[in-house]
């Protein structure tokens, strides 16, 4: 997704022309994202991009400028394949009420949406619709099927959190698998291609360093809003890890490691140069406290972890409170 690709969709639909919007660009509609999906397939993207005119070009121009911004907003799409089930629906004594009226109407919509619950739509939304056209800054879409007859898909108009991973141990794998799934983009590194296979990172980008050694960890470079998990096998190279890691000023790192072992990579990170400032910037243990102790339960702990500091980087002070007033905490 970019910002000249939505401009340019807007201005082929302002000037009375067809366009065609692609799986590659907008991968909600993939079949891996839609795997197991009975109701919606790739193919519906071109049923929508088929009924875009050039009253939809408002919304392309506004998700371009959000782009543009930084702003934290989505593009979605209403997908229906049941127009009377959709229209049909109303809300039980479980959820809250918008009134007797289902969907607006039984056609399918691109629509945009922000943080700030800015919604910009070519077709006049119900009640109900508006709920869920707001529940894609949640998740996206949280509550995408709790009604009959129509779904609803979206894709993010930033950038995904990329998190390293260093070392390709089994808690990196289980982490890379987990982390992808909830929307974080994953790089793991290391230097044996028989850990660092396809197999054990399907969903990650991979680089294998030369010589054995974490040596060429130097000729790489993270993006300051990036986050470092520390997970080497052995944790031999945990300390040249740690010291890349906050050279480098990434938002977050983390170590895995008990008390005793930190106690020895302390003094080696400071020994190669790091300040004990920079050391105290290491979340050690990585990880929620849970009493996690399998792989798979250390990696619930950390990505959940990884979520909480992603949501409290996006979201204000404020914004978190509204949230947690919201959910009765």
């Amino acid at each position: 997704m970019n910002k000249e690709l939505l401009e340019n969709i807007a201005a082929e639909l302002r000037a009375g022309r067809a366009v065609e919007l692609s799986v590659e660009d907008f991968p909600c509609f993939s079949a891996q994202a839609l795997a197991g999906n009975a109701h919606v397939s790739p193919d519906d993207l071109g049923k929508l991009a088929a009924a875009l005119t050039a009253a939809d070009a408002p919304v392309f121009e506004r998700a371009a400028r959000a782009m543009d911004e930084g702003d934290l907003a989505w593009l979605g799409f209403k997908i229906v394949w049941d127009a009377a089930a959709a229209q049909a629906n109303t809300d039980n004594e479980v959820t809250k009420k918008y009134g007797d009226v289902g969907s607006a109407d039984g056609q399918g919509a691109v629509f945009f949406c922000n943080d700030a619950k800015e919604i910009v739509s070519a077709r006049t939304p119900s009640p109900r619709d508006v709920f869920q056209m707001k529940d894609v800054t949640r998740g996206p879409s949280m509550h995408n099927e709790q009604f009959e007859g129509l779904t609803w898909l979206s894709v993010p108009l930033f950038d995904q959190v990329r998190v390293w991973l260093l070392g390709a141990s089994d808690a990196a794998a289980e982490v890379s698998a987990l982390a992808a799934h909830v929307g974080f983009a994953v790089t793991a590194v290391d230097y044996d291609p028989a850990y660092l296979s396809p197999e054990r990172f399907p969903d990650a980008t991979r680089v294998l360093l030369e010589g054995g050694n974490f040596d060429g960890l130097a000729s790489l470079t993270p993006a300051p809003g990036d986050y470092v998990c520390v997970l080497t096998r052995g944790h031999m190279f945990d300390p040249d890890s740690c010291v890349w890691a906050v050279r480098h000023g990434v938002h977050y790192v983390g170590m895995m490691g008990c008390k005793g072992k930190n106690s020895t990579v302390h003094d080696l990170v400071i020994a190669r140069g790091a300040t004990e400032e920079q050391w105290e910037r290491i979340k050690r243990p990585i990880g929620l406290k849970f009493g996690a102790k399998t792989p798979a339960e250390l990696a619930i702990a950390i990505v959940a972890e990884l979520v909480d500091v992603r949501y409290r980087q996006r979201y204000s002070a404020e914004a978190q409170a509204k949230h947690d007033a919201s959910l009765g905490r």
